[in-house]
């Protein structure tokens, strides 16, 4: 037995403060960067760096591992030292109403383009309202009246002369001018009818065409001078309106000389008041009498602003935007709308950016499984990102039956590099069920969930604790302290040579060991904080734990901790609830019979067990096929069950223990129950490592403790194991003073020497003889 025992140094890993150098967290300096991800850190680094069109990042890892705040870090250092991106605004587009257009302008120009267009508008309306209330204007528009008024008098006295000529009187009326007939120089209209003769009434017939065509050409004529007095007046009232507007377009003009766009944008500004001057003529009085109107003049003055779709004034170096709800309008923007009297209504002054707008010719970081939760969202990334342009458009556009009309703005050309934040899960799923992921995310960079456990880790991980500590504003850790979270890092990765890098739930463990210092009002964290804060987290979640503790200690679940038992072994499982994991022993049992079916795993038959426990179970049979089988057919039947477990089976760490079960059952051999034995195998009898191996051994030291030590007790496993030994102090004591112990194997052969005392030669001629006696049997039979 004793060569199999592992030795105490080797249960675990300590770290002795003394050897980290410093007294307390505030002589070591604060961490910069991150630690134990150098392979991530070459790939951010390079894929930062690299601006190709598709070369992304992907940073795939567990929660935990610190990748949303290394990406903020390390995209915010290389964005300082970026350029500031141009603003962008939106603009009415005079020609087609319906497609607003994009101005681009350097940083912080934009709040001064929509300053200087609000107060051009303001300036122009005031202007215009007082030009068209001076004496000058009214002077003018009376001589263009008075004239006018004069050559329409003087067709009318020529007509009216012509008309007396050939009898007929011109009257005008409301319906225009009008010709009534003239007998012995009176109108018809007041004569009597009796005296309108026949010959008469021909006469008038007669002449009634000539006359009405000398009507219609002064009429014409009339028509002529009131549109030529009205564009006389237009003309006039343009002169005075450019006059007003031209000077102060051309002082808004001036100030953006370098930029075509915005001069070609001003033109049309200038050209549109010029031809929209009653908006700007409405007066006060007009307004309270029709209380549309400031509604209508609010709408059209409304197209000479600007929308400042995004600001950059206050950017410095390139942006970093970390959208923490990537849902379709918050990454891409939309059109908003607002409703008015009979529907809704928008303009280029409702277009608002999203979060990939905002990051344009930067960074923009995204948590993969927020955006995937979005139907819309993840095409809308791949498509902007391989044209590089985003369209602005409300999703429901495209599912409507018949489509609203609706602004459809021009697009926006898009240099953003994506961070994609998520699990190795979904970058699989993604690379192997999307072809554009690939092409899109060059870069992928994987976190790893642990680090060497060396001198120079060790001291960045000091940094680490004290960078929280000041950051948080909490207590210095002493030495002790630190060298505590260094073990629970190790327990954390389970491993003696390396630290976990799941810092989330290593901050846990210093926040809650500085809320204990401070409340037993010590100066600094010490071990015992720590080591409190340990045990308290557990405490907060092994209610199941101690359920299945008590069910075991008052015999509700059958497991033997002494004695020999044929067919029925200890074996070890990990119960998994997510934020806490325990181990407790499983009692397996085997039967063996005459017949022929062979191995019957009962588990598999009650769909209760996993693919990987199947598997096991297979391998099993494959080695005791090969190594007893060899000779002659096996001629048994046996079965195999995990007692009382009604929760389902998986994994291969108990195929060495079904395996020596099972021989135990066929051999009549008892089995010692004051070991448990965890360990999977190969189909030559190889033992290999498991996972979970120190919950395991704690869960079966614990339920022998709360029945007292009987100094046999112990847990078997496989020596590939040893290294992630991280045990409790406590189970460290007692295996020290021999009242607990921890065995190795790397065969199952010597599994089968520990729990049943017989060399693997005897054990072997026992089978044998066995599985020959069954054989003949079944030949008699």
């Amino acid at each position: 037995m004793r060569r199999f025992r592992v030795g105490i140094d080797d249960l675990r890993k300590v770290c002795k403060p003394a050897s980290l150098g410093f007294k307390t967290t505030k002589d070591v300096k604060t961490l910069e960067g991150i630690i134990g991800q150098e392979r991530a850190v070459k790939a951010m680094n390079f894929g930062l760096r690299v601006n190709n069109k598709g070369y992304n990042i992907y940073m795939a890892g567990i929660n935990g591992t610190g990748k949303t705040s290394y990406a903020k870090s390390l995209a915010y250092n290389v964005a300082s030292k970026g350029q500031v991106p141009n603003d962008i605004c939106y603009v009415f587009n005079f020609k087609e109403i319906d497609r607003p257009i994009i101005i681009e302008i350097p940083p912080g120009t934009g709040e001064k383009l929509a300053a200087n267009m609000d107060e051009l508008v303001e300036t122009v309306k005031k202007g215009i309202s007082k030009a068209f209330t001076g004496e000058e204007f009214d002077t003018q528009r009376r001589l263009i009246r008075d004239k006018y008024q004069k050559d329409t008098s003087e067709l009318l006295q020529e007509l009216d002369k012509i008309g007396k000529e050939k009898g007929f009187v011109v009257r005008q009326t409301s319906k225009g001018l009008v010709s009534v007939p003239l007998v012995d120089g009176k109108p018809v209209d007041q004569m009597e009818e009796e005296l309108i003769t026949e010959e008469i009434t021909k006469e008038i017939q007669e002449k009634i065409p000539e006359m009405q065509k000398l009507l219609d050409e002064v009429t014409r004529k009339i028509k002529v001078l009131e549109k030529e007095a009205s564009m006389e007046l237009v003309s006039i009232e343009k002169k005075i309106a450019m006059a007003v507007i031209k000077p102060e377009i051309d002082m808004v003009r001036e100030k953006y000389k370098d930029y075509l766009k915005i001069q070609v944008y001003l033109d049309n500004v200038e050209k549109d008041m010029a031809d929209h001057l009653n908006v700007f003529k409405i007066k006060e009085e007009d307004q309270s009498l029709n209380p549309l109107l400031p509604l209508q003049m609010e709408s059209h003055l409304s197209r000479y602003k600007v929308n400042l779709f995004v600001n950059n004034a206050n950017q410095e170096g390139a942006p970093v935007v970390c959208e923490t709800n990537p849902n379709y309008y918050n990454l891409f923007g939309k059109v908003e709308g607002k409703a008015n009297i009979g529907g809704i209504s928008t303009d280029f002054s409702m277009i608002k950016c999203g979060s990939i707008h905002k990051a344009n010719g930067g960074y923009l970081i995204i948590h993969a499984k927020e955006l995937l939760k979005d139907p819309f969202a993840w095409d809308a990334l791949k498509r902007t990102l391989k044209n590089q342009e985003s369209v602005i458009e409300n999703i429901g556009e495209q599912f409507k039956i018949f489509p609203t009309a609706t602004i459809k703005p021009e697009a926006v050309p898009i240099n953003v590099k994506v961070i994609l934040i998520g699990s190795s899960y979904i970058q699989q799923l993604l690379y192997n069920y999307d072809e554009d992921f690939s092409k899109l995310f060059k870069i992928i960079a994987q976190f790893d969930t642990s680090m060497e456990r060396n001198k120079d880790n060790i001291l960045m991980f000091s940094q680490f604790v004290s960078s929280v500590c000041q950051l948080e504003k909490l207590k210095e850790f002493d030495k002790t302290a630190v060298a505590r979270i260094i073990e629970f890092s190790s327990r954390l990765a389970g491993h003696q040579k390396r630290l976990s890098t799941r810092f989330n739930e290593i901050v846990e463990i210093v926040y809650e060991a500085s809320a204990w210092a401070e409340i037993e009002q010590s100066q600094v964290v010490s071990s015992t904080h720590v080591e409190r804060a340990i045990e308290e987290k557990i405490n907060r979640a092994n209610l199941l734990e101690e359920k299945i503790q008590e069910n075991i200690i008052e015999g509700q679940i059958l497991i033997e901790t002494e004695g020999e038992v044929v067919g029925q072994i200890n074996g070890l499982s990990v119960y998994n609830l997510g934020d806490y994991s325990f181990g407790k022993p499983s009692k397996i049992t085997a039967r063996v019979f005459k017949g022929k079916k062979g191995l019957i795993n009962i588990e598999r038959e009650a769909k209760m067990s996993g693919k990987i426990h199947d598997k096991g179970v297979l391998i099993l049979s494959g080695y005791i096929g090969g190594r007893y089988a060899r000779k002659s057919p096996l001629s048994i039947s046996a079965s195999i069950c995990f007692e009382q477990s009604y929760g389902g089976v998986d994994g291969d760490s108990a195929s060495c223990a079904e395996l020596v079960v099972l021989l135990s059952a066929l051999t009549d051999i008892p089995v010692r129950q004051d070991l448990a034995i965890t360990g999977a195998m190969n189909q030559r009898g190889q033992v290999q490592p498991i996972g979970g191996v120190n919950q395991k051994i704690e869960g079966f030291y614990e339920l022998c403790k709360e029945r007292g030590l009987t100094k046999t007790q112990g847990v078997i496993i496989p020596k590939q194991n040893i290294v992630n030994l991280m045990l409790s102090k406590e189970l460290v004591k007692d295996c020290k003073a021999g009242k607990f112990h921890i065995y190795s194997f790397s065969h199952v052969d010597e599994a089968i020497e520990l729990l049943t005392g017989f060399s693997p030669e005897e054990f072997f001629e026992r089978v044998q003889t066995k599985l020959e006696e069954f054989a003949g049997d079944q030949d008699i039979d």
